[in-house]
């Protein structure tokens, strides 16, 4: 096997495509996100980098919240059209016939469809370039009940999460293992 090599570039991939709310529930956006991630534990912080010339940039920088809507195989439409459509034109929610649901923490809305949203207050802004981070901490995460397990817990599995690689969108595939599986009692490992 031999690799080739580029330039540099974005290609850490694949990476989670979510639709980030914001605004306020009278007037509120939708901006569709793929460079999103965990940045911190304890406290719970996240990043979503966005370009300054999109609508939703100074929506956030001034109201200093927003909220990450995970998305789903029966949400990708819905998904790339957010990301491609500008809400200083169209209302996305209601172009998209999605559903605003109040947050507990933030007064933008939450998108009823997504399985998980979580509710971020920014922190800091870093401006690196072509995008600028929002550095926010996590208020709340709210998962619909459907895919909580009879133990409480949250069973991912369930949700058909979609990623985004290289310009396409993926359903993500089957669990293949779980945190620490590699060095469980041999008769005790996972099995796919």
């Amino acid at each position: 096997m031999s690799k080739v090599t580029w330039k540099a570039g974005t290609f850490l991939y694949p990476i989670p495509a979510v639709m980030v709310s914001c605004g306020t529930m009278e007037k509120s956006n939708i901006i569709t996100v793929a460079w999103t991630g965990i940045i911190n534990t304890n406290p719970a912080m996240v990043y979503i980098s966005v370009r300054p010339s999109r609508y939703s940039y100074n929506i956030i920088k001034e109201q200093g919240e927003f909220v990450i809507n995970l998305t789903t195989k029966d949400l990708a439409f819905a998904t790339d059209w957010c990301g491609v459509q500008t809400g200083a034109k169209k209302d996305k929610f209601k172009e998209m016939k999605l559903t605003k649901e109040k947050g507990k923490f933030v007064n933008c809305p939450m998108i009823k469809e997504s399985p998980v949203s979580v509710e971020c207050k920014v922190k800091e802004i870093k401006e690196l370039g072509s995008h600028s981070m929002f550095i926010a901490e996590v208020l709340a995460i709210n998962a619909d009940d459907k895919y909580i397990d009879k133990n409480g817990a949250f069973d991912i599995s369930k949700c058909d999460l979609i990623a985004y690689s290289n310009g396409n969108y993926y359903s993500l595939g089957k669990k293949v293992g779980k945190f620490g599986f590699s060095v469980q009692k041999k008769k005790k490992r996972y099995k796919k």
